[in-house]
């Protein structure tokens, strides 16, 4: 598990609020919300919006902080490569921009993994909540919400098709998108997402939105 549950039962202790309550808010169970927090399930992706506007945080405050910063001792080391040649995961310099700038090497990505096999990677991470920079990946068959309904959320959504192929239903209209096409949307208008094919998909996906 990437301790997702911890920390979403870390922010809603901070705002106080009970597992019944959250659960009322978010139109799911108490129980559902203690399996979560226990590392027993995972919340699809439409859940883990909801979390995240009730609980008052941004999306980005749900990924492993840790392996943010052990990234960032990396970068400012510098270490040299076994060959004498500069890793150029490494290569980077502390400077004033410093806190400003994130260089992310891909075995240090931070994870949230969801229902149904749905899984983000964090592509960068800066002081800007508003928005998340994101690799995703939905195994075949998978939704971004429970059972396939629409939702919605603020902000807009911009996506690219590295491989696979994925159904994206915007309102009243439906979008295959293959390898190297992409789409944007303004995600308040209700969507769900769906892996239609038999391999998994593979996506960059950029989600810039008040706080979430």
């Amino acid at each position: 598990m990437d301790g997702l549950g911890a920390r979403l039962k870390d922010a809603r202790q901070r705002a106080a609020m009970s597992m019944r309550e959250l659960g009322r808010q978010a139109n799911v169970s108490p129980s559902f919300i203690s399996q979560i927090e226990n590392g027993r399930s995972q919340p699809s992706v439409a859940t883990l919006y909801a979390f995240a506007r009730i609980l008052n945080v941004s999306i980005d405050e749900l990924f492993d902080q840790h392996e943010d910063e052990t990234v960032d001792r990396t970068l400012v080391d510098g270490s040299w490569g076994p060959n004498g040649s500069m890793n150029p995961t490494n290569a980077w310099h502390p400077s004033e921009f410093a806190n400003r700038i994130s260089v992310v090497h891909p075995s240090h990505r931070s994870r949230l993994t969801m229902a149904e096999g749905v899984v983000w990677e964090r592509l960068a991470a800066t002081p800007e909540h508003a928005v998340n920079f994101m690799k995703i990946l939905y195994a075949p068959g998978s939704t971004s919400t429970a059972g396939g309904e629409l939702q919605s959320h603020e902000g807009y959504e911009y996506g690219y098709v590295i491989r696979g192929t994925l159904e994206v239903t915007v309102g009243s209209e439906t979008f295959v998108l293959n390898e190297g096409e992409s789409l944007g949307f303004d995600s308040s208008i209700p969507h769900v997402l769906r892996n239609i094919g038999e391999s998994d998909f593979e996506g960059v996906w950029f989600v810039h939105g008040p706080r979430h």
